[in-house]
């Protein structure tokens, strides 16, 4: 069975705005701290209360990342996780919770994996679609034909210094929801996610009827507040794998993300 899930990724994030709050968008690699262990993880923080939820594509060279996801993709890349585990990681974790679930990858490991393939797969797994933060908009060709094909949305990154021009073209390019990165730099929890992330935000919706969710930096309810006072959605990432780095055993870390999901899912509706 074909045909992914871009539907139910465009309708959860409506469903979030019909309440009048933003959607929790939860960040997870696959194969962290094992393919099980990972597959666990990502179904705790659904469990908790996150939305819709990103799985990584572990990585060698992860420009986008900070330390933290760095950390947690080498510890996936060492336990030999493959894109047959990430596939696995989205089949499951929609299949037990009946949320979507999106892969964010750099374009690389899917170049070489073989794109109709790729994207096939990952539909038939139940993918609603994907992130891809360093594939530029006129190279994105094929992958779109393809995503299209089978139901799949394609989620670009805009960040600060976009100018207006470059976010129209982009936007027009992708689907699902634009993920707005709030501030330069990698990926990692900051004390102020600000205003820089609210100009961009306003910047591209502009541009778009697209959802605008935010990523980069958030990592407690207040935080998630704020942001979800000017997006559609709010991304966390970094702040749920450092739960997990920082757990002394499994069954802490699964609780501790859950808790923190629980948490932030309480600050996007505003009440802390």
């Amino acid at each position: 069975m074909t045909g992914g899930k871009r539907h139910l990724l465009s309708d959860t994030l409506a469903a979030a705005r019909a309440e009048n709050r933003a959607a929790l968008i939860a960040y997870l690699p696959a194969g962290f701290p094992t393919v099980d262990g990972g597959i666990e993880a990502v179904k705790a923080v659904l469990d908790g209360g996150a939305d819709i939820v990103e799985v990584g594509l572990p990585h060698s060279d992860p420009v986008l990342d900070g330390p933290v996801i760095q950390t947690a993709d080498d510890i996936a890349l060492r336990g030999g996780v493959r894109i047959a585990d990430v596939l696995r990681t989205v089949r499951e974790a929609h299949a037990a919770s009946g949320k979507p679930v999106l892969v964010m990858t750099y374009w690389n490991p899917v170049d070489r994996y073989g794109v109709e393939r790729f994207t096939a797969e990952l539909a038939e797994a139940g993918g609603a679609g994907c992130i891809l933060p360093d594939l530029p908009v006129e190279e994105a060709g094929l992958w779109r034909e393809h995503a299209e094909k089978h139901g799949l949305a394609t989620v670009f990154v805009v960040a600060p210094s976009s100018k207006d021009a470059r976010l129209a073209t982009i936007t027009a390019a992708g689907s699902g929801f634009v993920y707005a990165a709030s501030l330069m730099g990698v990926t990692g929890t900051r004390e102020s996610v600000g205003e820089q992330a609210q100009d961009l935000v306003r910047r591209t919706r502009a541009t778009t009827d697209l959802p605008v969710c935010v990523g980069l930096g958030v990592s407690n309810a207040r935080q998630a507040a704020e942001v979800a006072s000017f997006a559609d959605g709010v991304i966390v990432g970094s702040a749920f794998v450092k739960r997990l780095l920082d757990a002394p055993d499994q069954g802490a870390g699964l609780a501790a993300v859950r808790e923190l999901a629980a948490d932030l899912a309480r600050g996007v509706r505003r009440e802390q």
